[in-house]
């Protein structure tokens, strides 16, 4: 992967023709990405205006497809890329993010919440959802509103509003809201770089239920401990491990607990083994001299 600050090579292609003249007139030049038809061809718009242009037949090599796809553009056909970067390999990520997964290191969060709002009691949390989840999507139904509060890993916090339709960035997570006359949609694809609480605020008498659906990372799971030191130092004996939790966030031992709170997370069993096989030495006896017979003077 490029790193951030080397920016989208789509757009790099089409700001490269801002000092070239279009029917007479220079014009900014912004991508127009996932053309479902041609995704390989070069086409822009002209910033603050409706005019979209083919300034190209095909993209450069190595032009993503699709904004949300590794598929890349080569000799302007797109290309299969699986999630190991391999041209023409079909491995995907699971649903946790994990190249080739098998969908062990999350678990999928599904339930509704139905607002009991007053006019004493004007907001409150619909779900709270951990830093790392993916594929986040919740449909509110009635005429209350959402509303996101976040905390980052450093502990600050924020609020954002969501007053109108649009791609949002909170906390550097990209937020999707769809507001319609009777319900709202919310999607984040994630990781999510901080935990968000979702809120909902009262707008009006009637109730209003919300669904939502995402995938929890598994942030408590065990570890298996070395071997605990042998109970013999000779001649044999056992030596077992144990089972830690361990906070994969923090980078922490911490309480059972946390492990237990993941059905999921099956807590090792531990292993026994054999340890200092080799025989003890012999115990040598030294006499003191007071215990040392002279053989002459045993009587016959």
């Amino acid at each position: 992967d490029c790193p951030p600050e080397a920016g989208d090579f789509r757009a790099q292609q089409c700001s490269a023709h801002n000092d070239v003249k279009h029917h007479g007139q220079f014009y900014e030049w912004l991508p127009v990405s996932n053309d479902p038809d041609n995704p390989c061809s070069l086409k822009c718009q002209a910033k603050g205006t409706a005019l979209v242009v083919e300034l190209a037949p095909k993209v450069l090599d190595g032009t993503r497809c699709y904004t949300e796809s590794l598929d890349m553009c080569i000799s302007g056909l797109c290309q299969i890329v699986g999630c190991d970067h391999q041209l023409g390999s079909t491995v995907k990520e699971d649903n946790c993010g994990v190249c080739n997964g098998d969908g062990s290191t999350c678990r999928l969060v599904r339930g509704q919440y139905k607002s009991q709002l007053s006019t004493t009691k004007l907001d409150d949390t619909v779900v709270a959802i951990p830093y790392g989840s993916r594929h986040i999507r919740l449909v509110l139904k009635g005429p209350d509103h959402l509303y996101l509060e976040t905390k980052t890993l450093q502990g600050v916090k924020g609020e954002s509003g969501l007053s109108s339709t649009g791609t949002f960035l909170v906390d550097n997570s990209s937020v999707d809201f769809q507001k319609f006359p009777d319900k709202e949609i919310l999607r984040m694809a994630g990781p999510l770089t901080a935990d968000f609480i979702v809120k909902i605020r009262n707008s009006g008498p009637a109730d209003s239920t919300v669904q939502f659906i995402f995938y929890q990372p598994i942030i408590h799971r065990w570890r298996e401990t070395d071997f605990f030191p042998c109970s013999a130092t000779c001649g044999g004996g056992y030596q077992l491990t144990s089972a830690e939790c361990y906070d994969l966030r923090s980078n922490r031992v911490v309480a059972d607990q946390y492990c237990h709170y993941y059905p999921e997370n099956v807590k090792p069993k531990p292993k026994l083994q054999e340890c200092n096989l080799d025989p003890c030495p012999a115990r040598s006896v030294r006499l003191t001299s007071s215990f040392i017979i002279n053989i002459s003077q045993v009587p016959n």
